[in-house]
């Protein structure tokens, strides 16, 4: 037996048998895939993995085959795959009741559910992160904390900040650093910085490095409306795990503050399982969106503007700091 690559999008036979191998396995078939191996024996597909940029995932062994040490063979193939590429860190999805197998690989459990367990291999990682927390954290009495993409900053933003600080008297702002938007993560920093630097004195600006709606806990939020619902559901009670048990500890934080959201569905399902993993532990405060007129303010509605090169729209929905920097990255198109 040897390992092969799997061409998911090519071989439909080749697919439909790694479905039913993933299914079997109790895992649920996800296709947001860049590298798939397998291990056949006498023509069946007996071991599989994958990955997804540096995070390894859909890793199944059939029962019968479960005494081979097929699962070291298909992670030692993998791990080789993310080191060629140049990844010094990876992630591994796999179900708790086979987290322990991984671990005996050099992976440690970052967060799990009662469904998947999510560990990493590598450097800078969960420890590094947690102490940059600590070094921005401020004392508080009541510390609440904000999410957000910032695509791009926008005064519903500001709003929701300042709608936080009437119950909080720190707040964290936690700004997604995966670069899977329209403005990248340095931009989009700038902005939420240069648009509540007046806040700055109860205002804390960090990023979320692979921690919070990344593609290591929640690849599916940047699918948005092609996402794989039951898949999006996972991934983000295990994102809302992570927050909980790692995050909320560190920089003692009381409330978390969401927008509420009547147009993703992916992030009402965020909304959703963030309150059903809070339950009796943090408080989740859904905040009615800011309003001009009869028109919601949004990123979304931000960048449509853009797309039709309504300068005057997008002045009326975001802070000037925000404005100036489109315009200088947007060179006014």
């Amino acid at each position: 037996m040897r390992v092969e690559r799997l061409w998911l999008t090519l071989n439909a036979p080749v697919k439909a048998a790694w479905q039913a191998l993933v299914q079997q396995a109790g895992l649920t078939p996800d296709t947001q895939v860049d590298y798939t191996v397998g291990i056949y024996d006498q023509g069946q597909l007996v071991a599989t993995g994958s990955t997804y940029q540096n995070i390894i995932k859909l890793v199944a062994v059939v029962d019968s085959a479960q005494h081979q040490n097929l699962l070291a063979t298909i992670m030692t193939a993998l791990w080789e795959r993310l080191t060629t590429a140049g990844y010094e860190q990876a992630y591994v999805y796999t179900k708790p009741c086979t987290a322990t197998y991984f671990q005996a690989l050099g992976f440690k459990v970052i967060a799990q559910t009662a469904t998947i367990a999510l560990l990493e291999r590598g450097y800078p990682d969960l420890a590094a992160y947690q102490d940059l927390l600590r070094q921005q954290r401020l004392t508080s009495r009541r510390a609440g904390a904000i999410v957000m993409n910032a695509n791009p900053f926008t005064n519903g933003h500001r709003y929701l900040v300042q709608q936080a600080l009437l119950t909080c008297d720190v707040v964290y702002v936690l700004v997604v650093s995966e670069d899977r938007s329209l403005y990248d993560t340095t931009t989009r920093l700038a902005m939420v910085r240069q648009g509540l630097a007046d806040l700055s004195t109860q205002v804390v600006v960090l990023p979320t490095a692979h921690y919070l709606v990344s593609d290591a806990t929640f690849p599916a939020y940047f699918l948005k409306d092609q996402a794989n619902l039951a898949v999006a559901a996972e991934q983000a009670q295990l994102d809302a795990q992570l927050f909980l048990t790692q995050i909320v500890p560190i920089l003692a934080i009381k409330r978390r503050f969401v927008g509420e959201e009547p147009t993703s569905a992916v992030t009402a399902l965020y909304n959703q399982q963030m309150a059903n993993a809070f339950t009796g532990q943090l408080d989740l405060q859904v905040m009615p969106r800011l309003q001009v007129g009869s028109q919601m303010v949004s990123a979304t509605t931000v960048r449509r503007a853009l797309a039709a090169n309504d300068w005057s729209q997008i002045q009326a929905l975001v802070p000037a700091t925000t404005y100036q920097i489109m315009r200088s990255v947007n060179h006014g198109k």
